[in-house]
Order: C-alpha cells, then structure tokens, then sequence
C-alpha cells in the first residue's frame, strides 16, 4: 500500500492518488472550496482533548501514539478508518494535514495502521 503524509498546502504531486484530510478542525487560512484534497475524515482524527495535551511536543510524541492507537481502537472512529483501509487498498493515498511536521503527528500513527511508513 502506498501511503503518504502531506501538509494540505502543499501542492498536489501526480500519482499521490486519493487525497483526504484528516484533521478534526479546518486548516487555517484554508478557503473551504479552495482545498486540492478529494474527501475530509475529521472523525478519525485525535480528540480534541489529546490533540490539545500533546500540542505538538516531540518529547511527548511516543505517549500520544500510544494513546491515539489506544482512541482508535476503543471503535469511535472505527468507520472512519475502514475508508482509510479501504482507500488504501484500492491505490495511493495521500494523508494531509495543516501540522507543520506531519511525521510526528497522528498521520505518521495512521499511515503505521494502514501498512505504511511516515
């Protein structure tokens, strides 16, 4: 499965295939009917109560892969990640995020899930 991690500002890369944000709040800056994206799962991105305590901080990054995995599997956003699955399965998928460095950040944990490496 080719899964990749991308910030949504960045520019569409051909072959990257099906493009889906996956952050619970709307990037910043970002017109609504302006994103290069082709579909937006809010609800497999982390709580907002985890997204606040890490905040971004790689000294905390291996605890919040921890508990996201742990948030993903409790079934919340299990619908969610089964069109991830489901995505991947049938060519490349692109995971975006506004996150300045998406590979400490839960697309690296769901690109892991999905069979890949961020």
């Amino acid at each position: 499965m080719a899964v990749t991690v991308r910030r949504i500002y960045a520019d569409p890369v051909a072959g990257e295939g099906h493009r889906v944000l996956v952050d619970r709040l709307w990037p910043r800056g970002l017109r609504k009917d302006a994103g290069a994206f082709d579909e937006w799962l809010p609800e497999v991105a982390p709580s907002t109560e985890l997204r606040r305590w890490y905040g971004h901080l790689p000294e905390r990054y291996a605890e919040f892969r921890t508990r996201y995995r742990a948030e993903l599997a409790a079934g919340g956003p299990a619908q969610a990640l089964e069109r991830l699955r489901a995505l991947a399965g049938a060519g490349p998928l692109a995971l975006l995020t506004a996150t300045r460095e998406p590979e400490l950040s839960h697309l690296a944990v769901l690109a892991e899930l999905l069979g890949a490496r961020a």
